[in-house]
């Protein structure tokens, strides 16, 4: 079985592309926090490269930023290709199934607010829950709702 289950940060702000027959996709990078620590007591962190398509991809460059807390469920994909020297090169990426966003825009201008931009230490428990009441519903689709939003595509094949 091949899954993959992913909760991070986006490193950049995802950007919408289209192949030749023009299905959208995009591609962006998480950041994941490893549960233990190293030899000089800090976390590392690694850098997960994720690919989305279809409507998924486009609600993705549309309501995300850099910064931006997800869960991604999906498979690990290996490629390969030659680089320009010859030598055959590898590489992964998670293939996303389904791209939750885990904090409102409010949640994230707060974050911005009190944070450095690089700084991807998942929250902490009293971070997350049911979100405040001077949220603006018309800018923020996702408020006031008190649970996590999956989008998927798959009623659109």
């Amino acid at each position: 079985m091949n899954r993959v289950l992913l909760i991070g940060r986006l490193t950049t702000k995802p950007e919408l592309r289209y192949t030749a027959s023009n299905l959208p996709f995009t591609r962006f990078s998480v950041a994941v926090n490893r549960t233990f620590s190293n030899r000089d007591g800090e976390r590392e962190t690694d850098f997960i490269n994720v690919v989305v398509w279809r409507k998924q991809a486009e609600n993705v460059c549309n309501y995300l930023d850099k910064g931006s807390l997800v869960s991604i469920e999906g498979r690990l994909q290996t490629n390969n290709y030659e680089d320009k020297d010859g030598n055959k090169r590898y590489s992964m990426e998670v293939v996303a199934d389904s791209v939750q966003f885990l904090e409102s825009k409010g949640q994230r201008s707060n974050r911005a607010n009190e944070a450095s931009p690089y700084d991807y230490q998942q929250p902490s428990n009293n971070q997350t829950g049911s979100y405040t009441n001077d949220v603006n519903v018309e800018d923020d689709p996702f408020a006031d709702f008190g649970d996590s939003v999956s989008i998927s595509d798959d009623f659109l094949d």
